[in-house]
């Protein structure tokens, strides 16, 4: 139970950081700065070296386009994108934005370790990496399924009740108006 709360935390806190990511966009295209469409990443170094010079009251365009070293956009197309005005008020909501962004991922840290000490010391990690040997499934979704579903099978009878406790069951076993009985 407290795995599974602490995973389900930390996918708040992921999702916390997405909305929080929007904001400082929405923020920038506020003041009509579209950096958004000349770069691919908005986290990448060049994106967070122009926010971070932007922050700190750089207006210079020529300026904020020497920290676009590693885009492949044009230096004019990253030029007119940052043609825009942000105001004091813009700068102050891109800092707190920024720093709330931070302290998120502090806190991810700080929950990834409970995490794993949770699977120490419940001795889980063969069972996460066993579940890391199934195609597709990585080191957080291994971690996701034994916190949700544990690792005591004998509680499903069979994979289909499994299935249907995870909801991946499909539900509707009717087609063309004819009810169709699963074997």
């Amino acid at each position: 139970r407290e795995l599974r709360d602490l995973t389900r935390y930390r996918k708040k806190i992921i999702g916390q950081i997405a909305s929080e990511k929007n904001r400082l966009q929405k923020i920038l295209e506020d003041g009509n700065i579209k950096l958004s469409s000349v770069v691919s990443n908005m986290d990448g170094i060049s994106a967070t070296n122009i926010v971070d010079a932007i922050i700190m009251g750089e207006d210079d365009i020529d300026v904020l386009v020497g920290y676009g070293k590693y885009l492949r956009s044009s230096k004019e197309d990253l030029a007119s994108s940052l043609q825009g005005s942000l105001t004091d008020h813009h700068r102050l909501m891109l800092r707190l934005i920024k720093r709330s962004i931070a302290d998120k991922e502090l806190l991810i840290q700080e929950v990834d370790a409970l995490i794993d000490k949770k699977l120490s010391d419940n001795d889980l990690y063969l069972d996460v990496e066993l579940l890391q040997s199934i195609p597709g499934v990585g080191k957080e979704s291994a971690i996701g399924i034994v916190a949700e579903i544990g690792t005591d099978m004998s509680r499903f009878p069979n994979e289909n009740h499994l299935a249907s406790w995870a909801g991946m069951s499909p539900g509707s076993n009717e087609s063309a108006g004819k009810k169709k009985v699963p074997e």
